[in-house]
């Protein structure tokens, strides 16, 4: 999944004024009429819900909008530069290095200028007065704005599944949506995130399947930064815990881990509503499935537990 890019953008020139004369029969000396240039094109960033990342600008990474006509004679007027638009998916954020302006898009349809055209030259028709009525001279267009743009993509779901590597995060998603995340008992085969939705009477759910969190990962240890970054727009976070990990580690301490690297990350995830989901329960008896159930509910209080095979 490509969820970041760095792209150059640059918005179309001006165009050139036009110093242009009246030439028409039995009139020897025609006033100036030269036209203006037209205005040259933006560069704007659309949100298109179609794309699901930013895998477009992987091989091409400069931009340019089209560039305003020049002004001709007879006050005839450029033609204005084509605006240039890059679709991006939602959950797009743009940080221009030209001023450092942050713009988020997170609508289909939103709309976003990077940088703006520059307008077109005065013909020489604008400069005509009573001291000086045959200018022979013309405005040139203005170059537009440009500059490098980094993107960041992160995700768009109601819901967060974290936890420690191969603690079932994918396998629960398989079992609530129609995702299909690739399914294995080793850690790591979630590499990227997963998008499912859970269809209800009232509304669509999208639940994301955050690849598996290790210490250090807030202070970017395995793209911890990269995979809590999908968690910072969610209104739920549903913490997957093994019950009995392979490994031989300590549940609580696998708990403690995830849930300190979410709070180190962003203060802000540590308050979002819980449930925590007991995973493998079938690869224990129904009564210490239980008994786990009911020590983590009381351990914590208000979140909700569930068990979960």
């Amino acid at each position: 999944m490509h969820d970041r890019a760095r792209i150059h953008v640059t918005a179309g020139g001006g165009g050139d004024g036009s110093t242009s004369f009246r030439r028409e029969a039995h009139v020897p000396r025609g006033g100036p009429d030269g036209g203006d240039g037209g205005r040259g094109g933006d560069v704007v960033l659309v949100c298109d819900d179609s794309l699901r990342d930013l895998a477009r600008f992987r091989r091409r990474t400069h931009f340019k909008a089209g560039r305003g006509g020049h002004g001709q004679g007879s006050l005839r007027h450029g033609a204005d530069g084509q605006t240039l638009e890059l679709p991006v998916p939602p959950g797009t954020e743009a940080t221009l290095e030209l001023d450092g302006t942050r713009v988020e898009l997170l609508a289909p349809g939103q709309r976003a200028v990077l940088v703006r055209g520059g307008s077109g030259g005065r013909g020489n028709k604008r400069f005509a007065g009573p001291t000086r009525q045959t200018p022979r001279f013309a405005e040139r267009g203005v170059p537009g704005e440009e500059t490098w743009v980094e993107l960041r993509l992160r995700l768009l779901a109601d819901v967060g599944l974290v936890g420690l590597p191969n603690a079932g995060k994918s396998s629960l998603l398989s079992r609530i949506t129609r995702a299909h995340p690739k399914v294995a008992d080793y850690p790591f085969t979630t590499l990227e995130p997963v998008l499912g939705t859970l269809e209800s009477e009232h509304r669509q759910l999208v639940i994301a399947d955050i690849p598996g969190l290790i210490e250090g990962a807030s202070a970017g240890a395995g793209l911890g930064h990269e995979f809590l970054a999908h968690v910072e727009r969610t209104r739920l976070l549903v913490h997957v815990l093994d019950l009995r990990p392979l490994d031989g580690s300590d549940p609580d301490q696998n708990y403690a881990t995830v849930e300190r690297e979410l709070e180190r990350h962003d203060a802000r995830l540590a308050r979002l509503p819980r449930v925590l989901a007991l995973s493998k329960a079938d690869l224990v008896d129904a009564a210490t499935g239980e008994r786990a159930r009911e020590r983590w509910s009381k351990r914590l209080g208000g979140v909700p537990v569930l068990v979960t095979s």
